[in-house]
């Protein structure tokens, strides 16, 4: 995660989970310039009808953070994202989150993912990704 002779390296980290619900991300790495706008890809398989989507930035030495929730025609954004330079919609089985005018400080690891689908005993299923300072990052169902 680098500024490269003014060029901006945006990662999207390969990710597929197994099961019914996954979601894939190409592996290229992705430059742009300040200012540029730039799409970056994922697509989903679910057995969902209504299929809810999200996005997440890591940059270098921290914790991967919540950006936004995508589904049906909306998107909630965290407080960090509440802007218009970022959004995502879902288009059929792909949600692209789109980042305009692009800063520097967009320059991060940037995944995907897709609120599973669950069948069967789900008590045993909950689990939690902490922050570094023991508070609770997101709950996974």
């Amino acid at each position: 995660i680098e500024s490269l002779n003014n060029k901006y390296l945006l990662s999207v980290l390969f990710s597929e989970c197994k099961g019914e619900d996954r979601v894939i991300q190409p592996t290229e790495d992705v430059f742009a310039s300040e200012g540029d706008t730039v799409t970056l890809d994922c697509t989903f398989e679910t057995t969902r009808t209504s299929p809810t989507l999200f996005w997440y930035r890591q940059k270098c030495n921290d914790f991967p953070r919540y950006m936004l929730k995508s589904y049906s025609d909306n998107a909630e954004k965290a407080s960090e994202f509440q802007t218009d330079r970022f959004n995502a919609a879902i288009n059929g089985t792909s949600v692209p989150l789109k980042i305009q005018k692009l800063q520097l400080t967009d320059s991060a690891v940037y995944y995907c993912a897709v609120k599973p689908t669950v069948t069967g005993n789900t008590t045993t299923l909950y689990k939690n990704l902490w922050r570094e300072d023991n508070t609770i990052l997101h709950n996974i169902h």
